[in-house]
């Protein structure tokens, strides 16, 4: 459902991201994890058609993301890590306007609304302004957004910010559930217990580049010496790939410039 090709993008002098090669099949739970500024959030707007690549290609529910974009946009969904949210309209006016960008029926958007905002404990909030919402409250409204149209796949950036315990299990929970039924889930998140707990693989990303993919206990079996925990593993990689390009870029640095 997800198929990248050396996938690149640059910014100027800066790679953002380098080389991605990744196939995430349908009804997996996928977890991409890197330090800030790794790449994660670039990699995410190229899949979801808000960057164009500078080079490769991204595939996502069959269509290739720049040939195809609206036919693409049509089978998923984006949660950002900062939701834009129109605080003059309730949380319902909300749902019912993203429910007519997927053109949607009213009755139809009715109904998944009204469930969703029980499912998520959003019913005594329907109609309040959402500038008058807290931020986990707005954190559920766009999640359900995300949900509104049952996307193929989603695809969500750091889901449980701002959520209290109660709230984020509701969401792993549907998550999974979704996942078990068939939509391909890419959650990018830098809380390392999340992606233990839920993901099918991991995929860890710095620099720019991937450099561990796996499932937990694959990755554990790789990384004998870093333990058994996802952070010690997590933590050694990134150490080692730092490590590694310091000692590439110093030994770059000694060699004498060709004439």
């Amino acid at each position: 459902m997800i198929q990248t090709r050396d996938l690149s993008k640059n910014f100027g002098g800066l790679r953002a991201v380098e080389g991605l090669d990744l196939d995430i099949a349908q009804g997996e739970f996928f977890a991409f994890l890197g330090p800030n500024g790794a790449g994660k959030t670039t990699t995410i707007k190229m899949l979801t058609g808000l960057l164009k690549p500078s080079g490769g290609s991204a595939r996502v529910a069959g269509y290739d993301m720049q040939q195809h974009p609206t036919a693409a946009k049509r089978l998923i969904s984006y949660v950002p890590d900062f939701p834009f949210l129109y605080d003059k309209l309730t949380p319902r006016e909300f749902l019912r306007f993203v429910g007519e960008l997927y053109e949607m029926d009213k009755a139809q958007i009715g109904r998944r609304t009204g469930a969703l905002f029980e499912q998520f404990h959003l019913t005594d909030y329907h109609n309040e302004l959402i500038e008058n919402l807290s931020h986990g409250t707005r954190q559920r409204v766009a999640i359900t957004a995300g949900l509104l149209h049952d996307p193929r796949v989603l695809i969500i950036d750091e889901p449980m910010v701002g959520l209290d315990p109660m709230h984020a299990r509701a969401v792993k929970d549907e998550f999974k559930a979704r996942s078990l039924a068939g939509c391909t889930i890419f959650l990018s998140t830098h809380t390392l217990s999340v992606a233990d707990e839920m993901a099918d693989r991991i995929g860890i990303i710095n620099h720019g580049r991937l450099i561990a993919l796996g499932t937990v206990d694959e990755l554990r079996r790789q990384n004998l010496e870093a333990g058994g925990a996802l952070e010690k593993i997590f933590l050694s990689l990134i150490d080692a790939e730092d490590r590694h390009r310091e000692v590439v870029g110093e030994r770059d640095a000694r060699l004498p410039l060709s004439a």
